[in-house]
């Protein structure tokens, strides 16, 4: 969440520790430039006609009901995650960030009518807002204060989860696309040691995945609220730094994917799921580790939901953070670069790096939407050259890879035309509106043109690739599996999603790459050689799909092959056998689709078009186990 106050009042050790990604409330262009002045504003009618939920995703873009490109042209409007600094009396304005007293509602409703504020949403040229909430929000039965709805009388009496309702259906009726976004735990501004730096750092997890199925299943009857933002800024605290895949209480891998998995198959199929990466680990501290991993680690470990086409990433970008530069003054402040230091060149270069490549790389099992769900600039009062030039780079950065994107922050007060500068629209205490158009705002020629342009229209369908990984849990992503007994008790096992098929695995690693296939079941477990035809693998052990069969999934007992899980192929499989031997290397196709599902271990894959049929693995006395030796790949 930003912009962010600065960090005050703590201890050198809380500073150290903190990730806080600290700016004053005040503070703060390989693109080709743009000259277009920007689409016309959409009416809530043409808005509305112009897309069909629920959303999904077809490679990096994310598609309509009818597989047009919807883009996201997101905002932020914050306010219902909470705007208390954390000191003081949550009744005194002084208290709340830039003084901006929201009372656990979208921010405004004090100064200006809903519909007002919705309708600025239109001018800027948006279809999309993510709608930040805190856990603490929803629980909060206490009705809002008349006076911080004073615009909009019909909201007095209402608790702060009425109001977010109210919010939606103004949103959604007039056309937007609506994100929910969990925000924080508690209702104080983020970000800094708050008790909101991880989804289970005021709560359980349990309590957690509780919250996202009750919010998930509250809108459900509303086709237009089409995303589940999971949890924001996942950082570190004084003790404790989160983590990617170490299966642990602090693996934001696991939370996201366990979290996603229970919304889609207990509360609202149709939702996308929107996994934030890593924002901060280790203590800022010239030379002890730390930095802000983003995206990178799913190059290696992507997300595999049940539901393989509602997946998308997100990211945030601020000119005053930086790759491993918290975004801290004074103390905590380390020497790193700040992404406003970078030049433009350089920019470009980190962004693919750490977020854009995953949208950019395609034909990977980790290729998905990148939704840049978080970047701002301070507006008309800021003056600071840097700032505005990475605030123009970057712009030109989003434009030039037709990058999906959400603002920070929409809405914002104003005394006199004087205020928190970074929102794009302003209210001051008796409603008059100061708007991004007005005419001396300097952001606006680079708005126009991030809103302007982009794929349109149909997205031709695209090769899906996901990764199964046994790591420390049992991995079956398909829907019709789970709901049948356990095919393998004991064991840990790993199946594709409903609508694909396994065509890779590693020799260790329990690893596996899946890609589309039709969705059919019938299907049966192999423990044996029954289904042997031929001898493919003298001297091996060998599991093998009965006819018109392929492998969707397999199970070990520790690093033991134990069974692999066989359904119908939905096509005729035969013709030519190919044995791929990866006992001794990587034997995958030229250009490695599906790309690297098991990095520093050897893989074995079938070729686009075949079907993989069977696995065999030879156990010597000295060996280390029943590891997969071979794949047989037919046509």
């Amino acid at each position: 969440m930003l912009v962010r106050s600065l960090i005050r009042f703590l201890t050198p050790i809380a500073l150290l520790a903190t990730v806080a990604l600290a700016v004053p409330s005040s503070a703060q262009g390989s693109a080709v430039p743009s000259s277009a002045q920007g689409a016309a504003p959409q009416s809530a009618p043409r808005l509305a006609a112009a897309w069909a939920a629920p959303l999904s995703t077809r490679g990096r873009y994310v598609v309509d009901a009818n597989g047009n490109r919807f883009k996201l042209k997101s905002g932020n409007w914050h306010g219902a995650s909470g705007t208390w600094n954390g000191s003081g009396s949550t009744a005194d304005a002084a208290n709340h960030h830039a003084g901006e007293k929201a009372d656990q509602m979208p921010l405004g409703l004090d100064r200006a009518p809903l519909a007002d504020i919705v309708a600025s949403f239109h001018e800027l040229g948006l279809n999309s807002i993510r709608l930040p909430f805190s856990n603490e929000m929803i629980r909060d039965g206490r009705p809002v204060p008349d006076a911080s709805v004073r615009a909009n009388p019909q909201l007095r009496g209402r608790t702060p989860l009425q109001v977010y309702d109210e919010a939606i259906r103004v949103l959604t009726d007039q056309g937007f696309a609506v994100i929910l976004n969990n925000h924080t735990n508690t209702s104080r501004w983020c970000c800094g040691l708050d008790g909101n730096e991880r989804w289970n750092t005021s709560q359980s997890t349990e309590q957690w995945e509780q919250d996202w199925l009750f919010m998930a299943r509250r809108y459900a009857g509303n086709a237009r609220v089409v995303g589940a933002d999971l949890y924001n800024e996942v950082r570190r605290n004084i003790l404790d730094d989160p983590n990617w895949g170490l299966g642990d209480r602090h693996d934001w891998h696991a939370a996201a994917q366990r979290a996603g998995d229970r919304i889609l198959t207990e509360a609202n199929p149709n939702l996308l799921i929107i996994v934030e990466g890593i924002n901060w680990y280790g203590l800022p501290v010239d030379g002890l580790p730390h930095g802000r991993p983003t995206l990178e680690p799913v190059a290696q470990l992507s997300h595999t939901l049940v539901r393989s086409n509602k997946l998308v990433y997100s990211a945030h970008f601020y000119g005053y953070t930086g790759p491993n530069h918290s975004g801290a003054t004074g103390i905590g402040e380390t020497t790193d670069p700040r992404y406003q230091d970078l030049s433009r060149d350089q920019l470009f270069e980190t962004v693919r790096r750490q977020a854009a490549y995953v949208a950019l790389d395609g034909d990977r099992h980790f290729t998905a939407p990148v939704w840049i769900s978080e970047f701002g600039v301070g507006g008309r009062d800021n003056t600071d050259p840097k700032s505005r030039a990475w605030f123009h780079n970057f712009v030109d950065y989003l434009v030039a890879t037709d990058a999906d994107f959400a603002y920070w922050p929409l809405v914002g007060w104003h005394d006199n035309r004087r205020g928190n500068g970074w929102a794009l629209m302003h209210w001051d205490a008796a409603g008059n509106r100061m708007g991004l158009y007005d005419g001396d705002d300097w952001r606006a020629d680079a708005w126009r043109r991030l809103v302007s342009g982009g794929l349109t229209g149909p997205v031709a369908p695209v090769r899906n690739w996901s990764m199964l990984t046994l790591d420390h849990a049992d991995f079956n992503q398909s829907v019709r599996m789970r709901a049948l007994p356990d095919w393998d008790s004991g064991a840990r096992k790993a199946v594709c999603p409903d609508g694909q098929r396994l065509v890779g695995l590693s020799r260790t690693g329990n690893r596996g790459l899946c890609t589309g296939a039709p969705d059919t079941g019938g299907h049966q477990v192999v423990r044996d050689e029954a289904h042997v035809d031929t001898d493919w693998a003298v001297g091996f052990t060998k599991f093998q799909c009965p006819r018109a069969k392929t492998v969707t999934g397999y199970a070990v007992r520790g690093g033991d092959l134990s069974s692999v899980l066989c359904r119908d192929a939905g096509t005729p499989v035969g013709g030519t056998s190919r044995v791929v031997w990866f006992d001794r290397g990587d034997n995958r196709p030229a250009g490695g689709p599906g790309g690297d599902f098991a990095t520093g271990h050897y893989k074995g894959q079938c070729a686009p078009g075949e079907h993989l049929v069977g696995v065999a693995y030879r156990a010597w006395i000295w060996s280390p186990g029943k590891e997969p030796d071979a794949l047989l790949c037919r046509g």
